[in-house]
């Protein structure tokens, strides 16, 4: 950059800063010549060295600064002093001296000690007076003082103390609060030789305009400005704007999908009876998935209440004989009570239980979708929560099949981002046939687990619908889609609200 273009190029600050770089080597310097407070000072100084003007250097030192006491005996002076001086005009009891002289306990019991070593007192029989040597010091302007002073007046580097200091700063050290030691950061500066060349230049004779104003437009005389350039390739502070939670991008993304196909949203609430969770979803009580090791059963409230009427009966009969599906159930007598136990949802599959008791023969054919929290007793490690997200769908239509099914998951998983996927026969207490589906993972370079799926059991479908329909029902589960999205490899980061991995990580884009 030649010197001409790099004075165009000069924000104000920078103007007001380069007239004093070659008198000035530190941020503190500068903002004494300039006038300008520290976060534009050194504002302007990083601009400059974005310019190659100069380079900044940041050097870390101890220094030795007043404590809270070391300020107050500046101004009202040392303790011992202010304990002589009582003694000066009149002998009094040890006790009293303190009252007198304005004194702490602790610093009249520190004075005696101090002012004893140096005969400047004498005690006796509890009565203090002051000796002649203490008369002769108190005229004097004490080392302890003028240290106190220069530090007051400006914070000391401990290794480059006097003899003399280095006695008192001894001394102080052992005290309460009169001095302290902190590591300052200093901000110095070296011109480059394009700094120098443009210290050497009159900027004064080129002037530009920073902004172009309404009132330039308006009278024209925008076009006698010389406007300043604008360096479109220095780096600027990165700015972090808010955004909806990188988890929450994918779930609306989620949504989003399902609604293009033409899917209505199921809503619910995530506590649950059992009724609604295993039993309308012809899962039998005594199934280990009904156990504690999967299930979150709640304390309080402990009970729901059961539906009333024909799908309260229906699905008891379902379970105890099969009812008129043609199956023989599981054989066993029903409980309602089992049946009334709250649980925090271990599916989004207990929505599709309640949406199918409220269809009408009018209402079909449909599809629906939910996107929601579940919850069930797992063990964390880089592939499993105890809270995840899942999305369920059913399609409740009298010539939907199995293809159509296989179809659905496809389409899903591709627009979620994976084009391969596979499907393998599988066993769940309420669909036949059953389905799991994986999806490659390029981050763990394996395939994963998306997905179970299939066609609902008349078991399930009867007693909520009041008809056997063909009703297609999946339930993917998206955390493991989206950290493999993000290249997250370890799915509890998903939630761990580390600010650095918000601000960074990039939007959801399919």
């Amino acid at each position: 950059m030649t010197i001409e273009r790099l004075v165009q190029s000069l924000h104000p600050l920078e103007r007001k800063t380069v007239p004093f770089l070659r008198s000035c080597n530190t941020l503190k310097q500068v903002m004494e010549k300039t006038g300008l407070p520290e976060a534009s000072a050194m504002r302007a100084l990083q601009w400059l060295e974005n310019k190659q003007v100069l380079k900044i250097i940041s050097e870390v030192k101890e220094v030795v600064r007043l404590d809270s006491n070391g300020e107050e005996y500046v101004k009202a002076g040392l303790p011992e002093r202010r304990f002589l001086k009582v003694l000066e005009k009149k002998i009094l009891p040890v006790q009293q001296i303190g009252k007198e002289s304005g004194l702490t306990l602790d610093e009249s019991t520190v004075c005696l000690g101090l002012l004893k070593r140096k005969s400047a007192i004498a005690i006796d029989g509890g009565v203090v007076t002051i000796t002649e040597q203490g008369k002769k010091i108190l005229s004097q302007t004490w080392l302890e003082e003028s240290f106190l002073k220069r530090i007051g007046e400006c914070a000391a580097d401990p290794a480059n103390l006097s003899p003399e200091e280095k006695f008192a700063f001894d001394i102080f050290s052992k005290r309460k609060n009169i001095i302290k030691t902190d590591v300052e950061k200093i901000k110095k500066f070296e011109l480059t030789d394009l700094g120098k060349q443009l210290c050497e230049t009159d900027i004064s004779k080129t002037e530009s305009v920073d902004r172009l104003t309404p009132e330039m437009l308006k009278d024209g005389s925008w076009k006698d400005k010389s406007f300043r350039r604008y360096d479109v390739n220095i780096n600027v502070p990165k700015i972090n704007r808010g955004k909806r939670h990188f988890v929450n991008q994918a779930l609306e993304y989620t949504k989003r999908i399902w609604i293009d196909m033409g899917f209505k949203e199921m809503t619910g609430p995530m506590i649950n009876s059992s009724f609604w969770n295993f039993d309308a979803l012809f899962t039998a009580q005594d199934h280990p998935v009904r156990e504690l090791q999967d299930t979150f059963y709640l304390k309080n409230p402990k009970f729901s209440k059961l539906p009333e009427g024909d799908i309260f009966n229906n699905v008891k009969q379902v379970h105890e004989n099969g009812w008129t599906t043609g199956s023989t159930g599981w054989r066993y007598v029903w409980s309602p009570e089992d049946a009334k136990r709250n649980v925090l949802r271990t599916h989004t599959t207990v929505l599709s239980s309640r949406t199918l008791a409220t269809l009408k023969e009018e209402d079909l054919p449909a599809k629906f979708f939910a996107v929601g929290k579940c919850f069930r007793n797992e063990t964390l490690d880089y592939s499993h929560l105890f809270e995840f997200n899942q999305t369920e769908g059913i399609v409740i239509d009298p010539n939907a099949n199995f293809q159509h099914l296989l179809g659905y998951l496809k389409s899903f998983a591709k627009k979620m981002g994976f084009d391969k996927v596979r499907f393998r026969p599988a066993y769940f207490p309420y669909t036949e046939p059953s389905v799991e589906g994986d999806v490659f993972d390029p981050v763990h370079n394996k395939w994963i687990e998306y997905i179970a799926a299939g066609v609902l059991r008349p078991e399930v479908v009867k007693p909520l619908l009041g008809k056997d329909v063909p009703v297609l029902a999946w339930g993917p589960g998206i955390d493991r889609m989206i950290t493999s999205a993000f290249g997250i490899k370890d799915i509890r980061e998903l939630y761990k609200n580390d600010l650095k991995q918000l601000r960074t990580i990039r939007e959801w884009m399919k």
